[in-house]
């Protein structure tokens, strides 16, 4: 395992500023979800979105990754390139977007329902929301790294889902990807001990089948092996004592979506 940088409180709140930012791209983009529209052109009301507010995309060149969102609908978990097919009603659509703003990384998730979805889907969105929430509130001093995996390991298997387990949170800070990895899965009270000033990317991918996944030839699309949809949520999370101090939000996306019904 590489070193852990612990963040001071000052880029802390730089962080919360990218993060910040992450969330009201992908506000902006929820705008334009409906049916008929490309996620290609989802990619670039977020692009320009982030240079307007004097960032840049954290994803675009990002190990050869060739757009600013991961675009991934129904069966594919993350990492999906964005393209011309139109999103069609009945659809999910994972959002992963990240930015650089003041030399510190950005990066939020949210899965979102094109039209009217079935039921058991929608219930899946809204189950791995509360994975994410519950691992949020182990984010804090003197828990260890197994209690966050735990959290959504054992909600979302009760609700007889599907844990990734190849893709992982992550410490997030002047990289995209620092250390540690945060996984899914774990036991409580195992793994290493977290301390105040980690700034943690917690990202549960739960699936409506199994967990197996598959990567597809484009060589980034993971998709489900059985081709079942699968969620994907993700906040910025400082560990802090008693509470963990969430830096980034999905409030501006929920309004959004909440005044399109």
């Amino acid at each position: 395992m590489g070193k852990i940088y612990l963040k001071t409180d000052e880029e802390i709140e730089l962080i919360r500023q990218s993060s910040l930012l992450v969330g009201k791209t992908l506000a902006e983009v929820a705008k334009w979800i409906e049916p008929g529209v490309s996620t290609k052109k989802l990619d670039t009301i977020a692009e320009e979105f982030i240079r307007d507010n004097g960032a840049v995309p954290g994803f675009k060149g990002y190990g050869g990754f060739p757009a600013t969102l991961c675009a991934s609908n129904n069966e594919a978990v993350v990492h999906g390139i964005p393209n011309d097919e139109p999103l069609k009603e009945g659809d999910v659509i994972s959002l992963d977007c990240g930015v650089i703003l003041n030399g510190f990384y950005g990066d939020v998730a949210y899965t979102f329902e094109v039209g009217e979805v079935a039921q058991e889907v929608h219930q899946l969105l809204e189950d791995t929301k509360e994975c994410l929430r519950r691992a949020i509130e182990q984010a804090v001093v003197g828990k260890r790294l197994g209690d966050i995996g735990y959290a959504v390991q054992s909600y979302a298997e009760s609700k007889g889902y599907g844990v990734v387990r190849e893709l992982v949170g992550h410490g997030l800070g002047r990289e995209l990807h620092e250390e540690p990895q945060v996984p899914n899965y774990g036991r409580r009270g195992q793994g290493m001990k977290l301390v105040d000033g980690m700034v943690l990317a917690i990202e549960p991918m739960i699936n409506l089948g199994t967990r197996d996944i598959i990567q597809l030839n484009d060589g980034w699309t993971i998709v489900t092996k059985d081709r079942k949809p699968s969620a994907h949520f993700e906040h910025d999370v400082a560990v802090r004592n008693g509470k963990a101090d969430v830096l980034s939000s999905h409030e501006e996306i929920e309004k959004v979506l909440k005044s399109k019904k």
